[in-house]
């Protein structure tokens, strides 16, 4: 018998410049995303003491890699939403978010920002911040623990872990179009005629 020679599999690519990097780059990038996790707190209400008890030295999570407070949301990787989101502050949650460069994430922490909590059938309450907003880790509780919010943070780091950049933002190779990329955006108005001149 003589060895048949199978072909291999096309290795998966995250863009036209992937061919010039080895294929381990995407344990190297997400290893350095997995600890350098900058956090922008949107505390709310009493979960808000929950998350910073967990960012002082008894719970310490700067030992797993995040840093809290960023300076802003420009500066942010890891959205974590901390109390009750009511309608009139849903839009700035909201915005705030955008404003975030990718890769982004986001912790919903506690029951209020799960699913509205103990206001749930409050007319001001939002019936949780994931209509709003995609939200990657649920922390249950009301209030959670400041240990809730450490396990909460692992299992965001073990999504990152896994995470395929390809699938995240790739779309069968093809780049985001203009249009989508113009989605959200005020539109300019549009430019006059010029007048002709009188002789």
């Amino acid at each position: 018998m003589t060895p048949v020679d199978l072909p291999l599999p096309e290795p998966r690519r995250l863009g036209p410049l992937a061919r010039l990097a080895p294929e381990p780059m995407k344990v190297v990038l997400n290893w350095g995303r997995r600890y350098s996790l900058w956090v922008f707190n949107f505390g709310l209400a009493c979960c808000a003491i929950e998350f910073i008890a967990a960012s002082m030295a008894r719970h310490d999570f700067i030992r797993l890699g995040v840093i809290p407070f960023a300076p802003g949301p420009r500066q942010a990787d890891l959205m974590i939403v901390s109390g009750t989101v009511t309608d009139k502050m849903a839009p700035a949650v909201k915005r705030l978010y955008e404003q975030m460069p990718e890769p982004k994430y986001v912790i919903s922490f506690g029951a209020c920002s799960n699913c509205g909590g103990p206001y749930w059938d409050s007319y001001a309450v939002t019936k949780g911040v994931d209509q709003i907003i995609p939200v990657d880790v649920y922390v249950p509780g009301c209030p959670p623990r400041p240990e809730a919010l450490l396990q909460g943070i692992l299992k965001l780091q073990e999504k990152i872990a896994r995470e395929s950049l390809g699938e995240r933002y790739g779309s069968g190779g093809a780049g985001a179009s203009a249009a989508a990329l113009r989605s959200g955006l005020v539109t300019p108005a549009p430019a006059a005629a010029p007048e002709e001149t009188a002789r």
